[in-house]
Parts: structure tokens; C-alpha cells; sequence
């Protein structure tokens, strides 16, 4: 009898044991796709992710994007995208080249400024429709073969406008170099 009730007892705890392991694997679950939520949530209010025009930056960045020899004393910022902290990351057109920088505080070797004066670029491509972790960008190949992109994010139009402006002046200053 003690060996039936032990027996039922034991069945028992073992489909309670495991209803609960199954609880708690889905809370863990559950718990953990919050805390993404919540982490990409206080990414995008920390970041700017938008796009500017020069004329609405800050001294600061304009002082940051010097510093990091992206911007001389008689260029203009035209229009600015920040995927990240500006101090951080930064996407823009001047009225003389097109820039991107990335600085990796944890991995210097993840650095990059890159930046090309329009008489340099020898193609744009425009990248628009990507999967959900990449934004849309602009690759941008320079005469030596070299190559860089150009992120932006935003509404469609607003994505269309900057990388359609930086085109355009693109165009612009090239057939005027060659003239």
C-alpha cells in the first residue's frame, strides 16, 4: 500500500515539478524578451535617430565632427543622421563630401571616420529595404576602390530626401569638376 501511495505521490510531484519547469521557462522567456524591449526602448530615447539639417546641431557636435576631421572651417553640414550618441556615431552631407564616423569606446580597433570629397566618389548606391536589425544606408565608392555606407533611418521620405539631396550635390559638384 505505502509502495502505491509513494507511487502516486511520486507521479504526482513529477507532473507538478514539470508544469512549473514549464512555467518558469516560459517566464524566463517572457522576462527576457522584456528586458530587450526595454533595453532597445531606453536605446532609442538615449539616441537621436533623426535626421537634421546642419543649421539645428549643436556647437558641440559641430566641434566633435572637427575634431575627428570630418569638417573644415568653410564647410556646411547640409543634413545629419545620428544612429547612435552623436559623439559616438554620425551619418551627414556636406556642401563639399559625405561622412560617417563610429567610435567604439570598449574597442578602438571598431573605429571608423570615413568620409569622401565629391570629386572622389565614382558611384552611389542607395540600400533601402533591409531586415529588421540593419537601417537603410548609402554606399559610397570612392575613386581608389575604397568603400563606406552612409546609415540613415527615419520615415521613407525622409530617408528618400537625404540620400536624393546628397545625390543631387553629388551630381552637381562632380559635372562641375569636370567642366
Amino acid at each position: 500500500m505505502t509502495f502505491i501511495i509513494f507511487g502516486k505521490y511520486l507521479a504526482y510531484y513529477s507532473t507538478f515539478r514539470m508544469q512549473s519547469a514549464l512555467k518558469s521557462k516560459f517566464y524566463l522567456f517572457k522576462m527576457k524578451r522584456l528586458t530587450h524591449i526595454l533595453f532597445f526602448f531606453l536605446i532609442t530615447i538615449v539616441s537621436c535617430h533623426k535626421i537634421e539639417t546642419g543649421s539645428a546641431l549643436d556647437k558641440k557636435t559641430i566641434e566633435h565632427i572637427k575634431s575627428l576631421g570630418l569638417l573644415d572651417e568653410d564647410e556646411t553640414i547640409i543634413k545629419y543622421y545620428c544612429n547612435f550618441q552623436e559623439n559616438k556615431a554620425g551619418n551627414f552631407f556636406t556642401n563639399k563630401r559625405i561622412a560617417h564616423y563610429w567610435l567604439d569606446d570598449n574597442d578602438q580597433s571598431k573605429n571608423d571616420t570615413s568620409f569622401a570629397w565629391y570629386e572622389d566618389i565614382i558611384a552611389i548606391d542607395t540600400v533601402y529595404k533591409m531586415p529588421d536589425t540593419f537601417i537603410p544606408y548609402m554606399k559610397i565608392t570612392k575613386t581608389d576602390a575604397t568603400e563606406f555606407n552612409v546609415f540613415v533611418e527615419g520615415k521613407h521620405e525622409n530617408i528618400k530626401a537625404f540620400f536624393e539631396e546628397a545625390m543631387k550635390l553629388w551630381k552637381s559638384k562632380k559635372k562641375n569638376s569636370v567642366d
